[in-house]
């Protein structure tokens, strides 16, 4: 097989041992004699994988008894709407901090009354905002704790007088998270926790059940909630997959651990990113993304973005072409991306800078 450096922004790198899994389940799933993919979601085999895919959710994170998991479709996309759908009933606040943000405010505000609390948009996102004061009366605050496009990461959980709803798509798993701060997290799978097709949402079940609106079957959280993320047919090897990974989250050590080597990875990009002379890191230092490291080709040496492409390419790097309505260079090293990939991505930026130099 080729050897190449995957950094794409999702689907992405998955831990091979969930790969190599997935394959054994597509041949024959816990030894039923037919792949997961045709197994029904009502047998007892398949049960055993959501009751330990839910418990490895709550065991890796610490949610309390007061949260419930929950594994659907439709992306976190479709998360926008169940936001407002199950928690808008007067007024709700948004934190505005990239593009997933803003499509997130626009669902809401479809819904009722939403709005920007604050704002990045006038310098392209390129920082997270600070100083603002979240107002009291809203039904809830929403943030989207990973920008991937443009590379800024809220590090922290922070304090909200109302409860707090975050899209992690992108950078669940990968830190430490204190769940019983949050009314609701959720986020597509496709970064950190599986394959795309399935979509997690941890909610806070008091909380629910206050809108007066009606709220139509499939978009009532309590409905999946009552189905046990059942209702209709679950995405059974998304989940599946997504299962394999948790275990291997779990057998490296857990978060704590996928933590500390995601800092690693990401001090030993931006440190060369800072170094080399050719680029230049795009967010601000103190918001970076240890998920997403965003950076562009430095000023005067804007003519050789196509070449470094083109060198990278040939030494295996992939995806790390930056989003197309920004551009630059997009490294996504996710908690599967090996340490071993961002050096290869060092070593060939080092190797590019020496050539041109």
């Amino acid at each position: 097989m080729k050897t190449v450096h995957n950094f794409n922004a999702g689907p992405c790198a998955l831990p091979q041992q969930a790969v190599d899994k997935a394959i054994d389940a597509l041949k024959d799933f816990a030894g039923t004699g037919m792949p997961v993919i045709c197994v029904s979601h009502r047998s007892k085999e398949w049960s055993a994988v959501m009751d330990e895919c839910r418990a490895l959710w709550k065991e890796l994170l610490n949610i309390p008894d007061t949260h419930e998991v929950l594994f659907l479709g439709g992306g976190a996309s479709m998360g926008f709407l169940y936001t407002a759908m199950n928690f808008l009933e007067n007024k709700a606040g948004y934190l505005e901090t990239g593009v997933w943000a803003k499509k997130a405010l626009k669902e809401a505000k479809g819904l009722g009354n939403a709005y920007a609390v604050a704002s990045s948009a006038e310098t392209t996102f390129n920082y997270i905002p600070k100083g603002y004061e979240i107002p009291s009366d809203l039904d809830y605050f929403h943030i989207t704790t990973n920008n991937t496009i443009y590379g800024t990461e809220i590090h922290e959980d922070i304090d909200c007088p109302v409860p707090l709803i975050a899209d992690m798509s992108s950078d669940i798993m990968s830190r430490p998270v204190d769940v019983s701060k949050y009314a609701m997290i959720y986020g597509g799978a496709q970064k950190n926790v599986g394959p795309a097709g399935v979509t997690f949402f941890i909610v806070k079940k008091d909380l629910l059940g206050k809108v007066s609106r009606y709220i139509p079957t499939m978009l009532n959280l309590q409905t999946h909630i009552d189905g046990e993320s059942m209702f209709n047919t679950p995405p059974v090897f998304p989940i599946f997959v997504m299962t394999e990974t948790l275990r291997w989250v779990k057998e490296l050590g857990g978060v704590e651990a996928i933590y500390k080597i995601n800092k690693e990875k990401a001090a030993l990009l931006y440190d060369e990113i800072d170094r080399n002379s050719l680029f230049v890191g795009t967010a601000a230092k103190e918001d970076r993304s240890i998920m997403n490291v965003c950076f562009v080709m430095a000023p005067g040496y804007e003519a050789l973005q196509d070449e470094f492409m083109a060198f990278a390419k040939e030494r295996g790097m992939v995806g790390i072409k930056g989003h197309r309505s920004v551009g630059g260079f997009r490294a996504s090293i996710y908690n599967a991306c090996p340490v071993e990939s961002v050096q290869a991505l060092v070593d060939c930026m080092k190797e590019f800078e020496a050539l041109k130099k």
